[in-house]
């Protein structure tokens, strides 16, 4: 009786594209990966009649022989033959972020456990800030933090020294996790898809200081936060997520900014999972979410 034979050792990947809708795109994705001797795990996929375009993430295992080098550049003529906007990335493999805050830490150290235990799959590699408020907090998870000072006079250079630790940290995602710094042009174009921010959802009806207890005053129902990229058009980038809470006419203006903070968590958390997990890609102003 022979030994048994141990199992073939395989490595997973992730497959995102975008591309004008046409027949016989499947079939020309699947076809490729039977070709090259890997197994679709799990795929998704949407036609968009609005826009034209087609969407799909394929989730798949490959043979140790099958490197990640080898897969992007033998995809290559497939992808050129559909006009197709694509990325192939080792599945389960932790994006390294840059998170930037201000004075409200609620989604800092929401976003800072989430990644200590895992809940995340993601490196915080470095947190900027222009406060010095949130220092020992980052410290405590041994994370490197940066205090930035932005005035009108020093808002460029201030930038120009995050995208530097941007580079010098090899970020692939910067996470505004309440920093309440309007960022210039030319940041959000070299971001542009990578930058993700979460604001209360009462834009544009609440804008300016104590949004919350403006929304009080007016009796509003429905509290919620978005998370969205960043553009140069403030708060108008393609949405991600969106959470929403119920509240009653009893609730006070103070359990109001307690209900917000956790809405923001929510949201903000859910957005970097799934970008950082390749579950997101850009359709112009909206986003297709493989959730």
């Amino acid at each position: 009786m022979s030994a048994e034979q141990p199992a073939e050792q395989s490595v997973e990947y992730v497959l995102t594209l975008s591309c004008p809708d046409k027949k016989g795109i499947v079939h020309a994705v699947s076809s490729y990966l039977f070709m090259t001797d890997c197994n679709i795990v799990d795929s998704q996929q949407y036609g968009d009649p609005d826009t034209g375009l087609f969407f799909m993430r394929v989730h798949f295992a490959a043979g140790t022989q099958v490197t990640l080098d080898r897969l992007r550049a033998s995809f290559e003529a497939v992808a050129d033959s559909w006009s197709m906007d694509w990325a192939i990335n080792r599945a389960g493999e932790r994006m390294r972020v840059l998170l930037m805050v201000s004075k409200f830490g609620h989604c800092l150290n929401d976003l800072l456990f989430r990644a200590r235990i895992g809940a995340l799959p993601v490196d915080i590699a470095a947190v900027v800030s222009n406060h010095t408020d949130f220092e020992e907090l980052v410290g405590s998870y041994g994370v490197p933090f940066h205090h930035i000072p932005v005035t009108a006079e020093t808002k460029a250079s201030a930038e120009a020294r995050t995208l530097e630790l941007v580079r010098e940290h090899d970020v692939e995602l910067v996470v505004l996790a309440r920093y309440m710094q309007v960022l210039g042009d030319d940041m959000c174009k070299q971001l542009s898809g990578r930058i993700i921010n979460i604001h209360h959802s009462f834009l544009p009806s609440f804008k300016g200081a104590k949004p919350y207890h403006q929304a009080h005053a007016r009796g509003v129902k429905l509290i919620g936060a978005t998370a969205h990229y960043v553009t140069a058009d403030l708060d108008e980038g393609p949405i991600i997520e969106q959470e929403v809470e119920r509240v009653g006419h009893e609730v006070t203006p103070e359990q109001l900014v307690a209900i917000g903070r956790d809405v923001e968590c929510q949201a903000l958390a859910r957005a970097v999972k799934w970008h950082s997990e390749h579950r997101v890609l850009l359709n112009g102003t909206r986003t297709v979410v493989f959730a």
